[in-house]
This record gives structure tokens, sequence and C-alpha cells, in this order.
């Protein structure tokens, strides 16, 4: 922790004070004091200068042991007494000097002693329910992060931060019953579908000029606060409602094939991170234009096309079950069920090109098992009953047809070429006129 954020952290906890419950007060007005007022006390033993200053607390000196004129904090009344004597003595000392640089650092450890001795995550449950959320309290006190509710730093040194594990909402234990946004994920699950107009915006006097979430006075002047624009839901949010987080908005995706992040709210980037995975778009329906300037588009979906054609040679071959090879689509299940379903992620992985590679590869190992690999699969093989030549057919093979009744399979050119109808479709109408004239004699 550098200086700078601790001197920060101090005055944090100024406003913020450490023990829950009980008001701090500064230092009283009037002229600063001399420093020759400074408390030595709180500085017997070694001095810690900068240049050999450990960063990680607690490793540069042992404050709370009891050699002989240091200062000895033993219960917890005395403790909080040497933090007011400390910061205080903080104030009065001159900016940035080395004094001062190690008065914070006695000031943190005074404070992490008395967090020990006081416990106070005893009285903070692990989890807590509130609004669709089910926060879990934080063991990480390093990873500096900020409140989603006062949009403030928490310093998981001093302060208990919940996270809700279904949108990772982040907020101070203080800051839990100032909630009144609704957890994320609910919405994801009753209501999964995107907003696919873009940017629909309907005004700052249909907002009645106030935040469409927490429904604070906003202008685009910025008094009392400053309006921004979410491009998911064209509607407009205060400062502390839209942190001008960026994000992949799908319209823009589905009608003009951009990916260009825009600026979205909090909620709009929790929901649209959530529905990310979720195969909800199906593109030959919303624009099926879309398909013919976009050449990726027509390479997936005949990847997967072939997919599904292999999927029933896998779920009937022992050897495919054992290898679990459809689970190489675990990540894409909607894959192995329809060809013409989508998800924003893989729109994004199309545009980059790294759902062709990988597909490409799955496409590949699922071919060469059925054609070379298994005995089983290639008994299952066709042979064009047009020309009777050549070697064995599969449906998924890019020089063959397959006829959409009996789903026989033949070489293109043999089946595009031919005048008469699919031999297996007559055979079977032949067999099915021959049956029935028994059926009429029993």
């Amino acid at each position: 922790m550098e200086y700078d954020e601790r001197l920060a952290l101090f005055r944090q906890t100024r406003l913020n004070p450490f023990d829950r419950g009980e008001e701090e007060d500064g230092p009283q007005g009037g002229k600063t004091p001399p420093q020759h007022e400074a408390r030595p006390e709180l500085f017997s033993g070694t001095r810690i200068h900068s240049s050999d200053r450990t960063m990680d607390l607690g490793l540069a000196e042992d404050h709370f042991s009891r050699p002989m004129g240091s200062f000895v904090a033993s219960d917890i009344e005395q403790l909080k007494m040497a933090i007011e004597e400390c910061k205080k003595l903080i104030l009065e000392l001159p900016e940035h000097s080395e004094r001062q640089k190690d008065t914070v650092v006695k000031l943190i450890h005074l404070r992490l002693k008395l967090q020990e001795l006081k416990d106070p995550e005893e009285d903070e449950p692990n989890l807590r329910m509130l609004l669709e959320h089910r926060f879990s309290k934080e063991k990480s006190k390093s990873v500096k992060q900020t409140c989603d509710k006062c949009s403030t730093i928490i310093w998981g040194l001093i302060q208990t931060w919940y996270t809700c594990t279904g949108c990772y909402y982040r907020c101070h234990s203080k800051c839990m019953n100032l909630i009144t946004k609704p957890c994320v994920r609910s919405k994801v699950s009753h209501q999964s579908e995107y907003e696919l107009s873009i940017c629909p915006e309907i005004g700052l006097d249909r907002q009645d000029y106030r935040c469409a979430e927490c429904r604070t006075p906003i202008s685009l002047r910025g008094v009392p606060s400053e309006a921004r624009q979410c491009d998911y839901t064209g509607q407009y949010y205060c400062s502390t409602c839209h942190w001008n987080d960026t994000a992949i908005v799908p319209a823009r995706v589905i009608h003009n094939w951009e990916f260009e992040p825009r600026k979205v709210c909090r909620s709009s980037l929790r929901y649209l991170a959530l529905m990310m995975p979720r195969p909800v778009l199906k593109l030959k329906e919303i624009n099926p234009l879309l398909f013919n300037f976009v050449e990726e588009l027509v390479e997936i979906r005949k990847l997967r096309q072939d997919i599904l054609l292999m999927k029933p040679y896998f779920i009937t071959c022992k050897e495919a079950m054992e290898a679990r090879l459809l689970l190489q689509l675990q990540d894409r299940q909607h894959f192995v069920e329809n060809d013409d379903m989508y998800s924003l992620q893989d729109l994004i992985d199309i545009s980059s090109g790294r759902l062709s590679c990988s597909l490409t590869e799955i496409h590949t190992t699922f071919a060469k098992h059925i054609k070379l690999d298994c005995e089983r699969c290639q008994a299952k093989g066709f042979v064009c009953e047009l020309c009777k030549e050549g070697d064995i057919l599969f449906p998924f093979d890019s020089h063959t047809s397959v006829c959409h009744d009996c789903s026989a399979v033949f070489h293109r050119d043999c089946y595009y070429d031919n005048s008469t109808t699919c031999p297996r479709c007559a055979r079977m109408t032949d067999r099915k006129q021959d049956e029935e004239p028994d059926v009429k004699d029993v």
C-alpha cells in the first residue's frame, strides 16, 4: 500500500469510523498546534525510514510487543485512545513528512489490532438475503473494490463488505439496509430476452427529469446531478447508477454487426454480463439478411448443421459415449440441440474468429471418429445408389446431398442430375404397396 493510499485511507476512516455505531470527533477548529506538541510516546522503538520501509503491514516493526519504553495497548479502551492520539498527530505533522508517513502506518496497525480484539466479524452474518440478492461476506482484505451503493472505495482492511453471488453487486456492510436495487439475476431468470431496439430513448421529460432507477433529480446541465444515458435501455441515470461503464450492445450487433462497447448503466452492465452466454437470439427471424453479408455466420451455421448430423452416430456408439466426445461442446450446449439459436458470446467470438477455429477443430475430431476410428460408425455410412461408385458417404460430407424424405445420402452431382425419384423412396413405396393386399386378405 503506497503512502498516498494510506493517507487516503486515514482520511476516509475519519469520516467513516471503524467502530460500528460510534461517532468519531475530528480535531476541533482553531489553529494547528505547533509541531513540538506531538506525542513522541507513540513512536518508541526503531524508526522506519522511507528507504527501507516494508510495505507489507506488520513486518517492518512489532508495534504490540512490550519492550522497555514502548507504548503497550493492553485493552480496547487503551487502543481507542492510542488511535485518537495517532489521528491528531497525523494532522499536526507536516504534509508528506517521514514522520507523518510512519504515523499513518502506525494508525493502520492500531486499527488492525483493535479489530482483532473486538472481533467484529462475529457480529456480521456470513450470508444475508435482501431484495432477492444473496449476499456473501467477503474474506479478502487486500483487493480494493468500489461500493455499488455509495460509490466509495471499500477498504477491506478495516471494513466489512458483501458480494451478491447472483449478480456480483458489492457494498459495504453499513450500506446493506440502503439498497433499493433488486438482484439482476432474478430478471434474467424471469425475462431472458434482450432489448433489440438501438438506444430506445424516450427523453428526460418522460422520466420526469429523474434517474430511471433511483429517481434522483437529474438534468443534462449537471444540476443537481448529471444525466447519463444508457445505450442499452435508452434511459437516463444519475452518476451513482451510471458509472460510464462500457459493454457491447446486442441490438447494435444484430442490426449493424457493430461490436464497439457503449456506455451503459450499472444494472444494464450486470444484466448483459449474465445474459451473454445464454442462447436467446434467433438470427434467421430477427435479421435473416445478416447471413448475406457476414460470411463467418454462414460458415458457423454449416459447421453446426454438420455437428447435428453427427450427433446420432455418437449417441448410438459405445466408444463415443465412453470418450465423451460431445462434452467438447459443453460450454455451448445449444450447438448439439439446434443450429439457429445464438448467444451474444457466440456472435462476439464469430466476429473475432475464435469460434471458427475452435468449432472447426471439434468438427474435424468428430468426423475422424466416424469415418476412420470407429468401425461401428463406418458401417452406418451410405453408398450412392445413383452411380454406385465412390467411397462410403456420410450426410455431413461437403460433396453429398441428403434426401429430405428418407435421409438417404448421394453424391451431390448425381442427386441433382437425376431426373427420377430417389431409389430408396421408390423401394419403400413399392414395399408399402405390396404389404397393403396382404392386410386386406387378413
